[in-house]
């Protein structure tokens, strides 16, 4: 019995090791092949793709076409599945590749019509343009040809069979609006305003959602009726599944002239953030171009570097903020309801049917409505249930949706661009999404907010700041603001600029940019180092870029920590590690947990008993409002009173009850407990595949996972999810680094969070993140190399017909 039960188990076994090795060698047959001769349909002319030993390619041709032709093939080798999720996402087609998880995704990206939007656009493309997407596409479709087979151009293809299409010049186009989507959340913030305005008044409002250069927000009668239609419902917008994109972008970029550089000439240095994914959404390349090389940071899809530089000239983006979005109410006729109302009376909305098919599923009916404003969103979408008055339905205009959009061409311009001046020029015909571009030339710095403001009219009811009604005239846009009212900064006195997505304009409406900014508190930090030293370098740039000093804990916190009654031993011990503690967000510390704790659990009992269900729109700690409330400013310690008791609470109440609640949370009960704490406990870095990542078994060979510095507030930017299950995992932060040294170009540095290959079998598959999670870089070299001195060469060269 015993020799039978082994036989069995040794035969389980054998099978078991058959069966794995022939999991992994159908998985690995989708790993590309970098090195050889590969004849290809559609090339102007042979190119080369040489990689370095971390997989970055070096594409050269003696046609610019066949350089993007080989960066879409690159694209392909390395990102495939990627491509696709975000292809089918622009396209609201999700759903047939990945199931019923991605329908109400689908149903919202086809009610906006990216694609659509897309598509027209290639119509005002400039020539140069036009031939360059065509070249890209075409390098992605001979690869997408030579890889049908069942799970051969990348492995989720296994899991997820397709018939891969092949790969359009408009859905490139497509791709550059979904990111214009991802990088502002005007809609979102619309609509929260308007609750919470209804709930606290305009004083209060003022608090929790400042920085209004008109004052504070005062009631408009017209829009009373709102007031009876204020639901408690919580916004829904964020169980949105959209893998790759986050719900937010935020970013660090700053330069120095030659006054302020050791080498007298400038530096530049850029780390966009973006929701951390594995693979990166960042992929390395550099492009051997007629008017000169370029190497930095493209998006898989899109045939463009939108961060790096050239030989003379560097540049980096950070999201401008810009409010070029509003929400309209609109009029249903009583007595047809496919018409609204308008200026002119009712007019009929523009109908169009849809399908949405569905992987393991039945295709599901919808109609499409578009009005004058834009389309028509249902009202389970972005919380406008909460806010939308029988018989009205809600409408958005976006820049987005422009089907005149020329972005892509003023990108190729810039390409071109040799000088701070030209690339200026380059990008006038930028329209979304609207960004801080930072330029470095050895000579001149500059900051120029590019992308379309919308032209609003004084008599705008709500100023953009919250949902309008889409009859009245008035509140319209207007078409565009010029170019020329765009902010710009050129060479400052300081010798210094930068952006955290801090306010960049204190302009009167509507030149204003907008209302809300991304960030209050990273651009203090960062005036105050570039402020510490005379001269900068490489070195100091690099210091920067990993600083983990929270400015909050110098201004917040010190006021704070002076209103709790620290009547107990654990409370005393706690107090006084926070007070002697430097700031820095360390993983290997204690006071960061309890700090960040400290400040989350605060604003919740601050403003639970007033905002109720609308505190979900309030994940992290708002900075400002805690600064208002402990210095009283305009009254705002009466948010420290809890209006559910009997009992008039003080902010030392407050304060105290906040830190017991955060130790008690914590179980920490001695000295010993609080000393053992450690903010990288909770403080995880999280690069998770957005689809292998889920699948029970295959989470820890695909995610990649770490403790972690930094914060919210920190330019090491680890920002967390807010999210009440885990509140502080990081999962936001510099998926791209670099530093552009003007003075010697080719010592310039970058780094990805990853690798670049989205393979998980592939070394490549997260090489870079090893050394971008110590804090280090790879070289940015232009200098000629003969392909002796890459690893590795492939070779495309036109397929005879």
């Amino acid at each position: 019995m015993r020799r039978e039960i082994r036989a069995v188990a040794i035969g389980a076994a054998v099978s078991a090791v058959a069966f794995s090795i022939g999991a992994i060698l159908l998985v690995g047959r989708s790993l590309p092949d970098y090195d050889g001769v590969v004849p290809v349909s559609g090339l102007p002319s042979e190119v080369t793709i040489a990689r370095t030993e971390n997989a970055i390619p070096h594409i050269y041709a003696d046609r610019d076409a066949s350089v993007f032709y080989g960066l879409g093939y690159a694209h392909a080798q390395d990102r495939m599945w990627q491509m696709e999720v975000l292809r089918r996402l622009s396209q609201g087609r999700l759903s047939e590749l990945v199931g019923a998880k991605a329908l109400r995704a689908d149903e919202l990206l086809r009610r906006m019509d990216l694609h659509g939007a897309a598509r027209a656009s290639l119509a005002v493309q400039e020539p140069l343009t036009l031939d360059w997407l065509d070249a890209y596409a075409a390098g992605v479709n001979a690869y997408i040809e030579t890889h049908r087979g069942f799970g051969a151009a990348a492995p989720e293809f296994l899991l997820f069979p397709t018939e891969l299409e092949i790969w359009e010049p408009a859905d490139s186009l497509a791709l550059m609006k979904l990111l214009a989507l991802q990088l502002a959340s005007h809609v979102d913030r619309e609509v929260l305003r308007a609750r919470v305005a209804r709930r606290v008044g305009p004083e209060r409002l003022a608090d929790i959602l400042p920085d209004d250069p008109h004052g504070a927000i005062v009631a408009i009668p017209d829009l009373a009726w709102l007031d009876q239609t204020l639901g408690n419902g919580v916004a829904t917008h964020g169980d949105l599944w959209l893998p790759g994109l986050g719900r937010d972008w935020s970013s660090n970029a700053w330069a120095v002239g030659p006054s302020r550089s050791v080498t007298g000439a400038s530096l530049l240095a850029n780390d966009p953030h973006l929701d951390y994914s594995a693979p990166s959404i960042w992929y390395l390349a550099r492009l051997g171009l007629s008017g000169g090389d370029v190497i930095g940071a493209t998006i898989p899809g899109l045939p463009a570097v939108l961060s790096g530089r050239k030989a003379t000239l560097a540049w980096g983006i950070t999201a401008a903020n810009m409010d070029d979005q509003d929400v309209y109410l609109e009029r249903l006729n009583p007595d047809d309801a496919t018409e609204v109302l308008t200026p002119s009376g009712y007019r009929p909305l523009r109908v169009e049917a849809a399908r949405l098919h569905v992987r393991g599923g039945d295709p599901v009916d919808i109609e499409l409505h578009w009005s004058e404003n834009g389309p028509i969103l249902p009202d389970r979408y972005y919380d406008f249930s909460t806010i939308t008055p029988p018989g009205h339905v809600v409408a958005i205009a976006r820049t987005l949706f422009d089907r005149e959009d020329r972005t892509m061409s003023a990108v190729h311009r810039l390409l071109q661009a040799g000088t701070v001046e030209s690339a200026i020029e380059a990008m006038r015909d930028f329209v979304t999404p609207a960004m801080n571009l930072s330029l470095a030339d050895p000579d001149h710095i500059a900051l120029q907010v590019v992308g379309r403001m919308p032209r609003r009219g004084p008599g705008h009811e709500t100023l953009g700041r919250m949902p309008s009604r889409g009859w009245i005239a008035a509140n319209r846009w207007d078409g565009y603001l010029p170019y020329a009212d765009s902010p710009r900064v050129v060479d400052p006195v300081s010798g210094v600029i930068g952006n955290t997505n801090n306010k960049t304009a204190d302009r009167p409406f509507p030149q204003h940019v907008s209302f809300d900014w991304g960030d209050t508190q990273r651009i203090h930090r960062l005036a105050e180092a570039l402020g510490a030293r005379d001269l900068h370098d490489r070195q100091s740039m690099k210091a920067l870029q990993g600083d983990t000093v929270s400015p909050p804990v110098r201004t917040v916190l010190p006021a704070v920590l002076k209103a709790i009654r620290a009547d107990d031993p654990r409370l005393q011990r706690v107090v006084g590690m926070l007070r002697e503690w430097d700031g820095r967000m360390r993983a290997d510390r204690p006071e960061p947990l309890i700090y960040a704790a400290l400040l989350r659990q605060l604003q919740i009992d601050l403003t639970q008993d007033e905002l109720g269900p609308d505190i979900e729109g309030f994940t992290h700690p708002r900075i400002d409002f805690l600064q208002r409330v402990f210095s009283d400013t305009d009254g705002a310690a009466i948010w420290c009173d809890d209006i559910s008791t009997p009992v008039a609470e003080t902010c030392a109440d407050m304060a105290t009850r906040a830190l017991r609640a955060v130790l008690d949370g914590l179980d920490v009960t001695s000295g010993a407990q609080v000393e053992a704490l450690r903010w990288g406990d909770d403080h995880i870095a999280t690069h998770d595949h957005t689809v292998l990542g889920q699948v029970p078994g295959l989470g820890p060979l695909v995610n990649i996972r770490h403790a972690a510095d930094g914060g919210d507030h920190t330019l090491k930017r680890g920002r967390t999810s807010g999210k009440p299950a885990a509140p502080f995992r990081d999962v936001h932060g510099s998926g791209y680094r670099a530093i552009y040294d003007m003075g010697d170009p080719d010592r310039s540095l970058f780094v990805i969070s990853t690798g670049q290959s989205g393979h998980p079998l592939s070394r490549h598959y997260r090489d870079l993140w090893r050394i971008w999670h110590r804090g280090e870089y790879v070289p940015m070299d232009l200098t000629p190399a003969s392909d002796a001195a890459f690893p590795t060469v492939l070779r495309l060269t036109p397929k005879r017909q």
